[in-house]
């Protein structure tokens, strides 16, 4: 299985606070059986030219038969790219993803000529922060907003054409970028096309076509193959590959999946830099993702702490009763 946890030596990465093995309970995230790993899901796909995204996840719902689907970042009808869609119970990730960096390649048509070196002039003096709001054709409120443009190189001009590469906030608007690239030049520009290459962490080499899927489901359906499948769906803990981690003890989970907070007395693992109002994935000891929590002391403390509250939970992820209920009667204090 592909560990959630970081590559790099786990001494390197983790406070041990206290040993432990997985217990008999739970499932490494990419050996659960198949209708669960799919509920458990998310799939990368490669949105064509046409639909709006609200249709691409109307499409993934009923090729996967799945009840609820959801995206983490509207594309528009004619952008194309990277569109990540969390399936049933990993929906409740959206807002998480929703959040990360974004990155476009566009090509810009210039209405007048311009130098080369011109347009790299503006195109740097645009990166760090900028106001925006959005155009006319967008679906939110008109109201001035701030976003942070991360990188911005320009790849290829031909004429008038100019290719660039984007790296940005979310919510940026490339369309009005381009708007204002061309009034900083006084040559006047619009954007031509574009794609998204990247949504956080997940970028072009794990998009599939909605064919590729359906191809995939069938293989599944009709010959119980369920390898192409489990290819093209990663299990939601991939959302947290780059978040702050902590691991807990067996003895925990299922309190921490009615929704108590966690406690020092719950935990194995703690990321070293983890800091006072991080956003952190609770993981169990096979890399499950029992919820996302807001730490409210720093990893140097939780190491410290003997008892007392260390994070609060924000979302729960794992299933009641998935775990045994350790924290009911007599032996709640072991949690």
């Amino acid at each position: 299985m592909e560990k959630v946890i970081p590559e790099r030596s786990f001494e390197d990465v983790f406070f041990i606070k206290e040993d432990g093995e997985p217990g008999d309970y739970g499932v490494s995230p990419y050996n659960r059986p198949i209708l669960e790993y799919i509920r458990k899901g998310l799939v990368c796909i490669d949105k064509p030219m046409g639909p709006s995204s609200h249709e691409v996840v109307v499409w993934v719902r009923k090729v996967l038969d799945v009840k609820k689907t959801g995206h983490t970042g509207t594309l528009d009808p004619r952008v194309t790219g990277v569109l990540p869609v969390m399936i049933e119970d990993a929906t409740k990730l959206v807002k998480y993803m929703q959040e990360s960096d974004k990155e476009y390649i566009a090509l810009m048509h210039l209405h007048s000529n311009a130098r080369r070196e011109d347009v790299e002039r503006v195109m740097s003096k645009l990166e760090g922060k900028i106001y925006q709001k959005p155009p006319l054709k967008s679906a939110v409120k008109k109201r001035l907003r701030v976003r942070e443009i991360k990188e911005i190189e320009l790849i290829e001009m031909d004429g008038r054409d100019v290719l660039f590469r984007v790296k940005c906030e979310a919510g940026t608007y490339i369309r009005k970028l381009c708007i204002d690239i061309g009034e900083i030049l006084g040559v006047g520009a619009h954007m031509q096309e574009l794609r998204r290459i990247r949504s956080g962490i997940f970028d072009e080499s794990k998009a599939y076509t909605l064919h590729d899927l359906l191809d995939a489901y069938i293989f599944w359906k009709e010959e119980g193959e369920e390898r192409y499948l489990r290819q093209i769906i990663m299990p939601m803990e991939e959302v947290c590959r780059e978040m702050k981690k902590v691991v807990i003890k067996d003895t925990a989970v299922d309190a921490i999946a009615h929704g108590a907070s966690l406690t020092a007395k719950g935990i194995h693992y703690i990321e070293k830099t983890i800091r006072k109002g991080d956003v952190l994935a609770l993981l169990t000891l096979k890399n499950e993702l029992v919820a996302i929590a807001k730490a409210i002391v720093d990893a140097e403390d939780m190491l410290r702490m003997k008892k007392g509250v260390v994070a609060e939970t924000l979302r729960v992820l794992m299933e009641r009763g998935k775990y045994p209920s350790y924290w009911k009667g007599k032996i709640r204090e072991e949690i």
